[in-house]
C-alpha cells in the first residue's frame, strides 16, 4: 500500500498591523501554486525588526484580526505558535517548534521580496534554510529583492496588490475608505476595538 504524500505547510510570519488582501492574496496564491495542504498566518509576538519604528498594536489584537481575516478562506490559518511562546519572535524558533509538531510534513518558509535580501541578517540563518524551503513572493515585472547568493529559494509571482500595513492604518486616523484594502470583518474589528485612532 503506497504510503500519502506528506503534509506540505506554508509559514507566512509577519506582524498583521493590520492584515489586508495582500497577506491573503500571497498565502492562497502560494498554497494554489505549489500545492500545499494549508498555510500559516503565524503573528508575531514581539517583531523586534519593527520595534521602534512605530507602536506596534497589542498580540492579541493582531490575532483577532488575522483570524477575522482568514474567516472560512479554505487553507489559510491564523496562528498564535509564537504568542503562546512569548518574548521575542525568531523565525527560526518557530520553525523548529512546527517541526516538533509535525515532524512529517515538508515547511515552506513564504517571505516577500522586500525582506528575501535580508535573510541572512535573521537570527541563526543556517536553521532557517536547514528547517523549511524558502519561497518568495514576488510581483509580475522586474524581478524584486532575492535572497542572499547561494541560499536555495522558489520565486511565486502574486497578483500585483498596492497594499500596505502603514498606509492603512492612516487611511483609519485620517477617517480615509480601506473597503477595498482588508477585508470586512478586519475593519469591524478594528473600529469595534477603536485602533488606530478611528472612532469607536
Amino acid at each position: 500500500m503506497q504510503r500519502p504524500d506528506p503534509p506540505r505547510i506554508g509559514v507566512l510570519g509577519g506582524t498583521f498591523d493590520p492584515p489586508h488582501f495582500g497577506h491573503l492574496a500571497a498565502g492562497l496564491e502560494v498554497r494554489h501554486r505549489l500545492g500545499l495542504s494549508k498555510v500559516l498566518l503565524v503573528v508575531a509576538n514581539d517583531p523586534w525588526q519593527k520595534s521602534g519604528l512605530h507602536p506596534v498594536t497589542p498580540a492579541h489584537l493582531r490575532l483577532e484580526m488575522v483570524r477575522a481575516a482568514v474567516g472560512d478562506l479554505d487553507g489559510l490559518e491564523a496562528s498564535a505558535l509564537e504568542i503562546d511562546r512569548g518574548g521575542e519572535s525568531y523565525t527560526a524558533d518557530t520553525l523548529r517548534e512546527l517541526r516538533g509538531l509535525h515532524p512529517e510534513a515538508e515547511l515552506l518558509l513564504v517571505v516577500g521580496s522586500d525582506t528575501a535580501q535580508g535573510l541572512d541578517t535573521w537570527k541563526r540563518p543556517s536553521e532557517l534554510r536547514e528547517l523549511a524551503t524558502t519561497v518568495v513572493v514576488d510581483r509580475p515585472g522586474p524581478s524584486g529583492g532575492r535572497p542572499p547568493a547561494g541560499w536555495p529559494a522558489v520565486v511565486v509571482e502574486v497578483p500585483a496588490l498596492d497594499i500596505s500595513s502603514c498606509d492603512i492604518r492612516s487611511r483609519f486616523a485620517d477617517g480615509r475608505p480601506v473597503e477595498a484594502l482588508m477585508p470586512a470583518a478586519v475593519i469591524e474589528v478594528v473600529r469595534s476595538r477603536g485602533l488606530y485612532g478611528c472612532g469607536r
